[in-house]
């Protein structure tokens, strides 16, 4: 019967039987994420429930937005469920890039330093801290120095590189969960308490407080639990990823202390407004819906990231996570060692996609990248990587990150395409 239903996309009978194979392999962690999935979907629900989520909550603002009560409802249950004291979430934010650039400029000052424990950032991120460019606007022109410790080859946190880093002047350690566009794995809950305990138990030691923030992109509820539930003072994350749901057109968070949380609200409006100020427009009812569905998507674009994985496995492609390790987050690597093979599976990809399936994705420069990128994105939002899309720089070896996914049968299909179009 699968084969009958894929055949009419044009599947071969020999790659729908590789996929009937490679079903019967993950079926086990399948189960393992229905019930990550269910633990995540209750503890949403209870938040919702606990704090009282009323009709009343999905009104709209304008102007300047004061004394919105759906806007504030729906940051306590954000606050409640990512187990921070206080959550800023916003249609403002237009990206997880400006969620964590937000962290950064409104809690560092100059003299201060970031260090980050998780090795270079990703590629917009860079732009930020004013690692690759001079920019006026970078942190680096503010006067604030940045440090770095990679991870260890296997990917865990390097705890004594981290110890020889620290020192009176770091102000924050930031933590990226996801991999960004590197090769290493994403961190898991037990990555995460391990840095969390060594930057604690330093701080202890020398009598010096260290903000631990986390960006948290691509890694909501993967895991039982978020980083603030771990001990991190401060986490952020874009809306059109993971927490939306698949539901919300644009946005971001920031959960975690409160004081910290409200530097940071000062930074994005100005001091003294804070979080008192920002319409919602009518977008309330939107971000609730997507915070509620958000564990059942989430799910979804982990089965296809592993069916994924299990298929490129089964034909001799390298793949990050294999299908049966820990995830951390939702993207899924394939190392095809070839441009062409790349640029293929991005525009497979894209022919499955909902919108503009009859487009062909190329390479090109795109804005905060140093090499020109392949992009599919087939999705009802712009950018949205909690719908399935793929992409990859045009370097050595030529990853593909494919990420999100509504559906798991839309990755399914866009995998077995792509192997029967190699032959």
């Amino acid at each position: 019967m699968i084969s009958d239903i894929y055949s009419t996309y044009g599947v071969s009978n020999k790659t729908a039987g590789l996929a009937e194979e490679a079903m019967k392999a993950v079926l086990p962690v399948f189960e393992e994420i229905d019930s990550i999935r269910e633990y995540n979907q209750l503890k949403v629900l209870a938040a919702f429930r606990e704090l009282g989520f009323a009709e009343r909550h999905m009104g709209l603002t304008t102007g300047y937005g004061y004394d919105d009560i759906g806007r504030e409802k729906i940051e306590e249950i954000y606050a409640k469920i990512f187990g921070g004291e206080k959550a800023y979430v916003r249609t403002q934010i237009s990206s997880g890039t400006q969620s964590i650039s937000a962290i950064l400029y409104g809690i560092l000052r100059p003299g201060d330093e970031l260090l980050a424990v998780t090795g270079r950032p990703y590629d917009t991120l860079m732009e930020t801290i004013g690692i690759n460019d001079d920019y006026d606007a970078s942190l680096k022109a503010y006067g604030i120095t940045y440090d770095e410790v990679e991870l260890l080859p296997d990917g865990s946190p390097d705890v004594d590189g981290i110890n020889s880093k620290l020192s009176d002047k770091t102000k924050m350690v930031l933590i990226q969960k996801s991999r960004g566009y590197s090769t290493r794995r994403a961190l898991n809950e037990k990555d995460l308490t391990c840095i969390i305990d060594t930057v604690r138990e330093w701080s202890k030691k020398n009598g010096h407080d260290v903000v631990i923030a986390v960006d948290n992109c691509y890694g909501e509820f993967v895991e039982k639990k978020e980083p603030c539930e771990l001990g991190a003072d401060i986490c952020g994350g874009s809306l059109i990823k993971n927490p939306g749901g698949g539901i919300c057109s644009t946005g971001g968070y920031i959960v975690g202390r409160e004081d910290l949380v409200e530097k940071v609200a000062c930074r994005i409006t100005a001091p003294g407004l804070g979080s008192h100020v920002g319409p919602t427009l009518g977008f309330n009812r939107m971000i609730a819906q997507g915070i509620f569905r958000a564990p059942a998507t989430v799910a979804e674009c982990l089965k296809g990231a592993v069916f994924a994985s299990k298929m490129f496995e089964m034909v001799g492609f390298k793949t990050s996570p294999a299908s049966s390790d820990k995830r951390g987050d939702i993207v899924q690597t394939v190392e095809f060692n070839d441009p062409d093979k790349l640029v293929k599976f991005c525009q497979m990809i894209q022919t499955c996609s909902p919108v503009d399936s009859f487009a062909l994705p190329e390479p090109y420069a795109m804005p905060g990248y140093s090499d020109e990128v392949v992009m599919a994105a087939g999705t009802f939002v712009q950018g949205a990587t909690s719908e399935l899309s793929c992409d990859g720089p045009m370097r050595a070896p030529y990853i593909g990150y494919m990420q999100g996914g509504l559906v798991y049968e839309q990755a399914k299909l866009a995998v077995m395409l792509s192997i029967d179009s190699w032959g």
